[in-house]
């Protein structure tokens, strides 16, 4: 079947005209004999063309029959209002129209409203509206994602009668269909080359991440989730979320120190924020291997905070962060606090974030610990990939908290909290770590010496690099503790350095086998650490009693040798003279016996070159 855009019908009644007036009177040769108010405007219309297409309209009339007023009727909620129903009255009284995406919706709910079916008439309203729906509007992505954007104002009778449902399902069948196309034309890019590849790639974009922007959040979602289970791809979903919050949410990526005044009184639009946020992030793939950006999430983060978004909201994000906060910058931690009198950072959500962090790398562990169990060993010299995140984790941290110390409304127990809630084995040195608390003492000069002591005693001076321990040797903020402290180690280490073996001796004690500061190492690559030097030491021992077995032997051949020697000193001088001459003779031999010879010769030289290799 063809569709031609138009719709018509045989008129009953000459050709009406629609007036402009007040009072949108549509009227012909023939007055109107009823009027119709759709909330609130009157349209003056004729009942026969309107009872023969609209099943509501007829019974209404039918029941007004035993009323004084049988001239008027109200129509209220009718969807789409007045506009909807004036297309509809001029589909009853024959005359021609476009149905487009634009109106299409509104017609539908309206025909649905009047009851336009076809136990009244053959081809009604219902009919037509949903031929184009059906053979117009679901075999485009571009036109379902018109006419669902205008389904946002039909509800619930959109959903009765299924117009988002079959849109969404076409949008996201068609963009999948896209993305399929999409990936030939990439493979045909390999074959394109200059300007013509860069004008193929761009074609090769999915238009459709842009314009699902003008979706309200409830169909958003609804588009997006049905797209996930279709197979489009995970990329395309979370750049189409970023896109989404950027278009909808304010200050997304802005970070900026808010008005705590606004989470007290919010008003209709925060709500309307507090909404897309706490729907996008239920939105976000779930897969580990989805790389959805952490300046998106800090930023999701920031404005979540900011309208006060669910705590289930909130949690989720900080776990999401947590699982690449390696991979963080110190201004994405930098999240500013709306708590009135609370310090200008939100420190209890960086918190909660390494909380989340060292949970993961808990998890971790204990997976390597079972897979060494199962005989799979880890062979990285360099210790284990979480414990490598970790360092990095502990360096970012240290400048976090370089950062924030200036803050005057920093309390000292979440200062503290900051530094110990990760473990000692993340600093391979401290100087980042003395440098903050030294910051905070500079900005916090009210402090008694127990609360600087409790502070400075979180410093480990023997991993303080040679210019820190310098500078702490002559700073008046530290205690007097700790600069003793420093004086003590640092004299340690100028001994060490001056006496050769003792120096060897304590890096080795501090050095270990894979390259890496002891103290730096976490306990379960200690523990492997210490197993593989076990095995080098087992081995060098088999060694040296190989080699000690071979000088044993070497030895009894030698005093065999001397004993021999000792028995033949009272032979004579002739019996001498003999010997010198049968030795003489070897070389006169004959060929056999100069083989053998020979041969004996080569296996004792093997037999030293073995005891050599293996000594």
């Amino acid at each position: 079947m063809v569709w031609d855009h138009s719709v018509s019908s045989t008129p009953h009644h000459p050709s009406p005209k629609f007036s402009n007036s007040f009072a949108n009177r549509i009227f012909s040769d023939v007055a109107g004999d009823i009027t119709i108010v759709v909330d609130g405007e009157p349209f003056l219309l004729h009942k026969f063309p309107l009872v023969a297409r609209c099943g509501k309209i007829r019974k209404l009339v039918a029941d007004a029959k035993h009323t004084t007023n049988l001239s008027k009727l109200q129509l209220t909620n009718i969807p789409g209002g007045p506009q909807a129903f004036e297309l509809a009255a001029k589909f009853c009284y024959g005359m021609n129209f476009e149905i487009t995406t634009t109106n299409v919706a509104p017609l539908r709910c309206t025909s649905e409203y009047l009851e336009m079916t076809e136990d009244y008439r053959q081809e009604n309203l219902v009919e037509r509206t949903e031929t184009y729906l059906n053979e117009v509007v679901s075999k485009s992505l571009e036109k379902s994602l018109e006419v669902l954007s205008t389904c946002e104002n039909l509800l619930p009778l959109a959903d009765h009668v299924r117009i988002p449902d079959r849109c969404i399902n076409a949008i996201s069948i068609n963009a999948c269909k896209e993305q399929l196309v999409s990936g030939l034309s990439r493979l045909d890019c390999n074959t394109s080359t200059g300007s013509s590849l860069l004008d193929l790639k761009d074609r090769c974009l999915d238009w459709w991440v842009e314009d699902l922007s003008v979706l309200g959040i409830h169909f958003y979602g609804r588009v997006i989730s049905a797209m996930g289970q279709s197979g489009v791809r995970t990329d395309t979903i979370v750049a189409s979320l970023m896109h989404y919050a950027e278009k909808t949410l304010k200050g997304i990526g802005k970070p900026q120190i808010l008005n705590p005044a606004r989470l007290t009184n919010p008003n209709l639009d925060d709500n309307g924020q507090k909404m897309i946020v706490e729907s996008l992030v239920t939105l976000l793939p779930t897969e580990k291997s989805s790389c959805v950006p952490l300046n998106f999430l800090f930023g999701m983060m920031r404005v979540a905070i900011m309208v006060d978004a669910t705590l289930t909201c909130r949690r989720e994000l900080e776990r999401r962060i947590a699982l690449r906060l390696e991979m963080a910058l110190l201004d994405d931690l930098l999240i500013p606090s709306c708590q009135t009198g609370d310090s200008l950072f939100d420190v209890d959500t960086i918190y909660r974030v390494l909380v989340h962090f060292l949970q993961r790398i808990d998890e971790e562990e204990e997976d390597d610990e079972e897979n060494e169990e199962c005989g799979y060993e880890s062979t990285d010299e360099m210790g284990s990939p979480s414990h490598g995140s970790l360092l990095k984790v502990g360096r970012l941290v240290d400048a976090y908290l370089g950062e924030i110390a200036p803050d005057p409304y920093l309390s000292l127990s979440k200062f503290i909290s900051m530094i110990e809630v990760l473990p000692d084995y993340a600093r391979v040195i401290d100087d980042g770590l003395y440098r903050a608390i030294d910051i905070y003492l500079k900005a916090h000069p009210m402090l008694n010496e127990n609360e600087s002591k409790k502070l400075c005693k979180l410093i480990d001076c023997e991993k303080l690099s040679q210019e820190a321990c310098n500078h702490a040797a002559q700073n008046d903020r530290l205690p007097v503790h700790l600069v003793v402290r420093v004086l003590y180690f640092e004299q340690i280490r100028l001994k060490n350095a001056l006496s050769g073996s003792s120096g060897c001796l304590f890096s080795q004690k501090i050095i270990s086998s894979s390259g890496i500061p002891s103290a730096a190492m976490s306990p379960r690559d200690t523990y492997a650490s210490l197993r593989r030097e076990n095995r080098e030491l087992k081995l060098e021992i088999s060694r040296m009693r190989v080699r000690l077995s071979d000088l044993e032997k070497e030895q009894v051949v030698m005093k065999q040798g001397m004993m021999d020697k000792s028995s033949n000193n009272g032979r004579t001088l002739l019996t001498s003279i003999s010997k010198g001459i049968g030795r003489m003779g070897i070389f006169r031999a004959q060929d056999g016996d100069v083989k053998q010879k020979k041969s004996q010769g080569k296996k004792t030289t093997a037999r030293r070159n073995k005891r050599y290799s293996i000594s």
